[in-house]
């Protein structure tokens, strides 16, 4: 059973900027792996269309119907599919029932202590995409909402090389074996995205 799948996800930016750092646009469309990025006005994730579930999930937007998703092709970054996409929660707990009644399970739970209290991870999946509802102290009360995407890479080094000064420094991920780097904003993508390097078993 293939449950509740990311089908599209409404960005907010400069397709031209996507382009930039090595997505494939096309006019205002780029697919990664299975999910199409449709690009329009606006700045961050404004929303997203789910295959298995029409309504708003914790307050998460829904994306107004588009036109059939262009077909997939090859990014110039190695990009080959979402990773994770990462959500802010003021209560975890309360987005993960939302998640629950309609049938999609918390996977695992992650806790993390800082210095300005408990960070707690849980983690869901939607088809290929792991999604990770973050919960904090500093996120302030309300809906969840979206908040960054990182994208998984064939050969991250070649991803680096390819944006130069647009991508911060590789470092070693929380899952073992595999490498990120965070795009700067100074690229202009509208929002928090991350390369990651392929699972090692990928």
């Amino acid at each position: 059973m293939v449950g509740v799948v990311i089908e599209e996800l409404a960005i907010g930016a400069d397709p031209r900027r996507w382009g930039d750092v090595g997505f494939a646009v096309k006019e205002d469309r780029a697919t990664v792996g299975s999910v199409c990025l449709r690009f329009t006005a606006g700045e961050g994730v404004l929303g997203w269309q789910l295959d298995g579930n029409e309504e708003e999930i914790d307050g998460l937007p829904l994306a107004s119907a588009a036109e059939a998703k262009p077909t997939g092709g090859t990014h110039p970054n190695g990009a080959t599919r979402i990773d994770h996409i990462v959500v802010f929660t003021p209560q975890l707990e309360r987005t993960t029932r939302a998640f629950e009644e309609i049938g999609v399970d918390r996977r695992r739970v992650r806790e993390v202590e800082t210095d300005e209290g408990p960070l707690r991870q849980g983690f869901f999946r939607l088809g290929e995409v792991i999604l990770e509802a973050v919960e904090h102290p500093r996120i302030e009360a309300g809906p969840a909402r979206f908040w960054g995407i990182t994208f998984a890479v064939e050969n991250l080094d070649a991803a680096a090389e390819l944006l130069g000064d647009r991508l911060g420094s590789i470092r070693d991920a929380v899952q073992p074996g595999r490498q990120i780097a965070t795009v700067r904003d100074s690229a202009g993508l509208g929002l928090p995205v991350a390369l990651v390097s392929a699972p090692t078993n990928h």
